[in-house]
C-alpha cells in the first residue's frame, strides 16, 4: 500500500513559530485506536511506546510527526517530549528504529525513558532539570513500517540512512555504502532528485522545530549490527576529513573517559571503519552548521556480531543478526547503556562547561589529528 499523501515542508524560512514546522496529524492515541489490537504480535515496540506514554501521564507530551501506510495499517511516527523544548536552554534528541530490523535500539531507548519517568516521580532535583534547563525529544521508531515488515528499509524500499542528498567523497563499500541500482537490493538510496521520504521529512521537521542558534543540542541515534564491540561513532560518514566540530567531540570523549575510565565503547569517527552515502546525520549536521546551530550527532552502534558469536543459531534468522535473542543477554543489553545515556543527558545540559573554545579548541583539534587523522 502506498503512503498517504501528506503536506511537505514549504517555505520553511517563512515560519516564525517553532511549533509550526510540520503538518498537523491526529494525536497519537487516536491513530493507535485504529490499529492497536492487530499490532500485538507484529510491532510490540509501538505498543510499548504507547504504554510508556500512558504511564507517564503529563510527564510526556506526544506529537504525531508522520503517518505511514503499510499492509492494512496506518502507523504513526511519534515524538515524545519530556520538558519544554521551546524554552529549554539545551536539548537532547534521541532516535531509534531508522532501520526497521534493528528493534533493540528502540527497546534500549524505551528502557532508558522508563527510568527517566520513574525517577521524575520521586527525585525532585532530577525532575527540576526539565523545567527550563533541558528537554528530551525522543523518536523511538523512526521507521515503523520497516519494523512491522522486519525490514531494514521503509515500505517504499528506501534505506533512510542512505537517503540524504549527500555523496561520499571517496570509495564506499559496494552496495553497503548506499546504491541507486534497485530497491530490490538493500541499502537503496532512492532515485536522485526524488522527494524526501516522509520519515526523513518528519526528522527534518523536528530539527527545524527544536534546534535553534541559542540552543546547543546533542543527538544520539541507536543502531545495531556492526562489529564485536559497541561503538560511539562521530560523523562524518561521507568523508575522511574531520568534522567541523571535532574539538567538541574530543572534549566529550575525554569527559566521558575521565568519569568512566573502564567503559567498553569504541569512541571515534565512523569514517575510520567505512564510508557511506546519504547519512542522515551528516546532512542534518551540515544544515544546522550553515544556520549557525550547534548540533552534535552521535551514533550508538551496538556490536551485534558478538551476540551472534555467542549464539550462532542467530545466523539462521535475519532479525537475529541485529538483535540479541537469548533472554539474559537481551536484558544485559537493555540495562547496559543506561549509564551512557544518563551521562549524555548531563553533558547536553552542561555543554557550556566542557565545550572547548579558542586555544583549548585548537588543542582538541590537534589531539583528534593524532588520534584519528594522522594519515590524512
Amino acid at each position: 500500500m502506498r503512503y498517504k499523501e501528506q503536506a511537505r515542508i514549504e517555505d520553511i524560512a517563512n515560519h516564525t513559530d517553532a511549533a509550526s514546522y510540520g503538518p498537523d496529524f491526529p494525536d497519537f492515541t487516536s491513530v493507535m485506536d485504529d490499529c492497536r489490537g492487530r499490532l500485538r504480535h507484529r510491532l510490540s515496540e509501538l505498543l510499548s511506546t504507547e504504554q510508556l506514554c500512558r504511564q507517564a501521564g503529563d510527564l510526556i507530551t506526544t506529537r504525531t510527526e508522520a503517518l505511514v501506510d503499510v499492509d492494512e495499517f496506518t502507523l504513526p511516527v511519534v515524538s515524545l517530549t519530556i520538558g519544554n523544548p521551546n524554552i529549554a536552554k539545551h536539548c537532547l534528541l534521541l532516535t531509534a528504529g531508522i532501520h526497521g530490523v534493528e528493534r533493540i535500539g528502540t527497546q534500549v531507548l524505551l528502557a532508558w525513558l522508563e527510568t527517566v519517568i520513574e525517577r521524575c516521580r520521586w527525585d525532585s532535583h532530577w525532575r527540576s532539570q526539565f523545567e527550563s534547563e533541558i528537554a528530551i525529544v525522543a523518536v523511538p521508531i523512526v521507521n515503523p513500517g520497516g519494523m512491522l515488515q522486519d525490514s531494514r528499509c521503509n515500505p517504499n524500499g528506501i534505506d533512510l540512512n542512505r537517503h540524504a542528498p549527500i555523496d561520499a567523497e571517496d570509495k564506499v563499500p559496494f552496495l553497503v555504502g548506499g546504491q541507486r541500482i534497485s530497491k530490490a537490493i538493500p541499502w537503496y538510496r532512492g532515485k536522485r532528485g526524488a522527494d524526501f521520504e516522509n520519515e526523513f521529512v518528519a526528522l527534518q521537521n523536528i530539527i527545524k522545530r527544536y534546534c535553534q542558534v541559542d540552543r546547543p543540542s546533542i543527538v544520539v541515534d541507536f543502531h545495531s549490527g556492526f562489529g564485536f564491540q559497541d561503538h560511539l561513532w562521530i560523523p562524518y560518514a561521507y568523508r575522511r576529513q574531520p568534522i567541523d566540530d571535532i574539538g567538541s567531540y574530543v572534549a566529550l570523549k575525554l569527559l566521558w573517559e575521565r568519569n568512566f575510565p573502564h567503559h567498553n565503547y569504541v569512541f571515534g569517527p565512523q569514517a575510520m571503519h567505512y564510508l557511506s552515502h546519504g547519512d542522515i546525520w551528516d546532512y542534518f549536521h551540515r544544515q544546522c552548521r550553515a544556520e549557525g546551530i550547534t548540533l552534535l550527532p552521535l551514533t550508538l552502534e551496538m556490536g551485534s556480531w558478538l551476540w551472534v558469536k555467542k549464539h550462532p543459531q542467530q545466523l539462521f534468522s535475519f532479525a537475529g543478526l541485529f538483535n540479541p535473542t537469548v533472554p539474559h543477554r537481551h536484558a544485559r543489553v537493555l540495562r547496559g547503556h543506561l549509564l551512557l545515556i544518563d551521562f549524555l543527558l548531563a553533558a547536553a545540559r552542561n555543554i557550556e562547561h566542557w565545550q572547548p573554545k579558542g586555544e583549548q579548541e585548537r588543542e582538541m583539534q590537534q589531539m583528534a589529528q593524532s588520534l584519528w587523522y594522522r594519515q590524512l
